[in-house]
């Protein structure tokens, strides 16, 4: 097993324990240097034929992107665009990619189905997963044997560099006295631990047969607001803070502040949450207080 990853966010202490490993290997590339992307890949291809590739590269601060457009562009397109063309290259026919429920958009009340459209994303970020998930269709249709496309909801957990609760604490930790809150929080999502996410990954990965397999991934509940996460981060980080919301329902643009995915798909082929979304905010907040305090 190869691994890629420019470590613009994550750090080989994360993947400490497997790099003794003699079947696991570790490479910090940019999916968007091809010609060394290529090089490496087909080095390790010809040692041992790699049949399937899991790509999880993107930007995924939504708010970055919406500040820069060419973030998502260049490490959520173009990534995906280069490891589709050295899987057609090399010849590797399976891909496990990971998308996100930001491709729907924001379509208020209604119930979020896998074969709901049209999709129309409101941020940069679900504009490029859903131009990926394009792609890689296409890709299906020309030489991939099988594809698997996770949509996933709001993943939660540790090691964390962005998120609801890690700039919950880190502003509780430069002033634990109050903690301001974007928006007036009442935005309301679904929330899963990034344990029962690759749990669930795998599962779809054994038992889905579709030469194309797309499914929402997450908890079986209408999620947990705002004002929850950040009255459940102020008991954990500094009891007694003062919270202090904002005005309107979007903490951010492109931020959808309210929808309901169904995971019905995934529950028929067998696979359920351990967790639901209050739960799994409650162990990603002790988790994150815990990193942050080392």
């Amino acid at each position: 097993m190869i691994g890629y990853d420019n470590l613009s966010r994550g750090s080989r202490r994360n993947i400490a324990e497997f790099e003794s490993n003699p079947k696991f290997s570790f490479e910090q590339l940019d999916l968007n240097d091809y010609e060394r992307l290529i090089s490496s890949i087909s080095g390790y291809h010809l040692k041992e034929p790699i049949t399937e590739v899991w790509h999880l590269a993107a930007n995924s601060d939504i708010p970055a992107g919406v500040a820069d457009a060419k973030v998502d562009l260049r490490d959520t397109f173009m990534t995906t665009f280069h490891v589709l063309e050295a899987m057609k290259e090399v010849g590797i026919p399976r891909l496990a990619f990971a998308s996100s429920s930001a491709v729907y958009g924001d379509l208020g009340n209604v119930t979020l189905t896998e074969d709901i459209g049209p999709l129309l994303p409101i941020s940069n970020y679900g504009a490029m997963k859903l131009a990926s998930e394009g792609l890689i269709s296409a890709a299906a249709e020309a030489y991939l044997e099988r594809v698997f496309i996770f949509r996933f909801p709001n993943v939660i957990g540790a090691p964390a560099t962005h998120g609801v609760v890690y700039d919950f604490v880190k502003k509780l930790r430069a002033d634990p006295t109050k903690l301001q809150v974007l928006g007036n929080g009442t935005q309301q999502k679904s929330y899963l631990h990034v344990e029962d996410l690759v749990t669930a990954m795998i599962f779809i990965r054994d038992n889905a047969k579709d030469k194309v397999n797309y499914f929402n991934i997450g908890s079986d509940d209408e999620g947990v607001t705002v004002r929850f996460i950040a009255e459940e981060t102020v008991a954990a980080a500094a009891p007694g803070a003062e919270v202090c919301f904002g005005e309107g329902n979007r903490g951010w643009v492109g931020d959808v502040p309210r929808f309901h995915y169904s995971i019905d798909k995934l529950h028929a082929l067998g696979w359920r949450s351990g967790s639901n979304s209050a739960e799994a905010m409650r162990k990603a907040i002790r988790e994150i207080v815990k990193q942050e305090d080392l």
